[in-house]
């Protein structure tokens, strides 16, 4: 099977197809806090609050309190298997998939016919243009700082370059033309737009693209080294799909839009607003739930995207997320695991098989190594590949190596080879003092005073591998090879 979804509306069309993948409602939900809440335990996953569903569907809601014209929909990508049949392949596959998309890129273009996403227009000049009434975006939970919108493709050009980049980053609504974006310093490539923007005393020109398709949101997820600066990843998602991503000349600023979108926001970054305080309406302390299954400490360092003009199609979609759901975890884990195999197998060709970002990591803390030893010089190299990921991905906090026999995709399985095939005193190998990720929240010096500065963590390498020259002592017991049909449909 061939990806043949190049809008979001093509990939709930396939959904609808597949049996068990999509569920809808007409039942009136409250975006604020009450859709999230719905959908923790119809198919969140990932790190959200236990009970929750794992590999449930995605699920729209076509009664959206305040929002008669509109739908909302989440979990499109919070199923692993459901990504994979929308991309045509394996689970199994998917970061070998993703790698070659990015090693074998598709520009997009612009096209000049009328685009789907421009079919209604509303101008921040018109008298009642306002944001809150525009936009159903959800608030995730009772204390987030304000309606959030999780999947706005961000679309920028570099003052200087002249390159254009899409990244996604959570947005605000701050008042009726304005939106907060936590722009993280050094880590996107918008924010080093912004920051040069600044520089210049000019507002960078922005265009958010919210409701597109899979290839779309996932490839946007790509971070150096794969995707340097300068790189645009919707060039990865054109090859993912088959064929470019289609643009559109935005109607108020200077830049493109996702043309098959379902809403498009057209704004500026203002040079030099980076203090703008995330909470400033609702005072909670909070943003929003963030990956690893915390509340996110609300931001005084936002930038403010003052808003041109909002378009979208007839009857839109809205797309959204919840922070710590299975959702990001294959958003941020898919690109993870192909940027992993990159490096790994540049340097180490053939001793990784494969590589799973697993979801109690949220996709970035925690990546588990399918290795395989085949001379007794491989012995080592096994550390060596963890050492390279720890290099392809800086936000990667453990790693699991483990040998061909175990399927990584199991965690019960993966937990069996570290009860059979590790011992702490010889098998753990710690790197301290380097720089991780601040949303972690025993990254902090409170937690231990080893940590100088927030984001600091001791990277750690669990080998659960067999040693080279004692693989025949850690044979697993075999069992006839047997198509169950026979017996089980007889």
């Amino acid at each position: 099977m061939e990806n043949k979804t190049t809008s979001l509306r093509d990939a709930l069309a396939l959904l609808k197809e597949m049996p068990g993948q999509l569920v809808e409602t007409h039942v009136e939900v409250d975006p604020a806090a009450e859709l999230s809440g719905v959908y923790r335990y119809v198919g969140a996953g990932g790190t959200v609050k236990r009970p929750t569903t794992v590999d449930g569907p995605a699920m729209i809601f076509h009664n959206v309190k305040g929002h008669p014209d509109a739908s909302v929909v989440i979990g499109v990508m919070a199923s692993r298997e459901r990504v994979a049949r929308l991309f045509g392949c394996k689970k199994e596959e998917l970061g070998h998939l993703v790698r070659k998309c990015a090693e074998h890129p598709l520009m997009p273009e612009l096209d000049e016919n009328p685009a789907p996403c421009q079919e209604v227009v509303h101008k921040a000049t018109d008298p009642d243009f306002d944001l809150f009434k525009l936009l159903p975006a959800p608030t995730n939970t009772p204390v987030d700082a304000g309606p959030y919108i999780t999947l706005g493709m961000c679309y920028a050009t570099h003052p200087d370059t002249g390159l254009s980049d899409v990244t996604i980053h959570r947005m605000c609504i701050q008042s009726k033309d304005e939106l907060s974006i936590f722009l993280q310093p050094g880590s996107r490539h918008i924010g080093a737009m912004a920051e040069r923007a600044t520089e210049l005393n000019q507002p960078l020109p922005i265009s958010v693209s919210i409701g597109v398709d899979p290839a779309v949101s996932i490839c946007s997820c790509f971070e150096p080294p794969t995707t340097p600066l300068g790189f645009n990843e919707l060039s990865i998602a054109g090859a993912l799909r088959g064929e470019p991503v289609k643009m559109v000349k935005c109607l108020t600023v200077n830049e493109q839009a996702i043309a098959n979108a379902e809403y498009v926001i057209e704004g500026e970054i203002l040079p030099g607003s980076n203090h703008v305080i995330e909470d400033q309406n609702s005072h909670t302390g909070y943003a929003m739930p963030e990956f690893p299954g915390y509340n996110g400490h609300a931001s005084h360092e936002c930038w403010l995207l003052k808003v041109k003009a909002v378009t979208h199609r007839k009857h839109p979609i809205m797309q959204t997320c919840i922070g710590p759901s299975e959702e990001h975890v294959n958003m941020a884990g898919i690109p993870t695991e192909a940027s992993i195999l990159n490096l790994i197998d540049k340097a180490l060709p053939g001793k990784v098989l494969n590589v799973y970002s697993h979801r109690s990591g949220g996709g970035k803390y925690m990546a588990i190594l399918q290795c395989k030893k085949t001379v007794h010089t491989d012995e080592g190299k096994q550390r060596q590949a963890a050492l390279l990921a720890f290099s392809a991905f800086p936000e990667l906090k453990h790693v699991i190596l483990v040998d061909e026999d175990v399927d990584i995709f199991d965690t019960n399985d993966v937990l069996w080879a570290m009860n059979t095939r590790f011992q702490g005193d010889r098998d753990i190998i710690t790197i301290p003092g380097v720089r991780c990720h601040p949303l972690d929240p025993s990254s902090h010096p409170d937690y231990t005073d080893s940590i100088r500065d927030i984001g600091i963590s001791t990277k750690t390498i669990f080998d659960c591998t067999v040693p080279f020259d004692q693989k025949d002592r850690f044979i697993r017991a075999p069992f006839m090879e047997l198509d169950p049909k026979k017996w089980l449909h007889g």
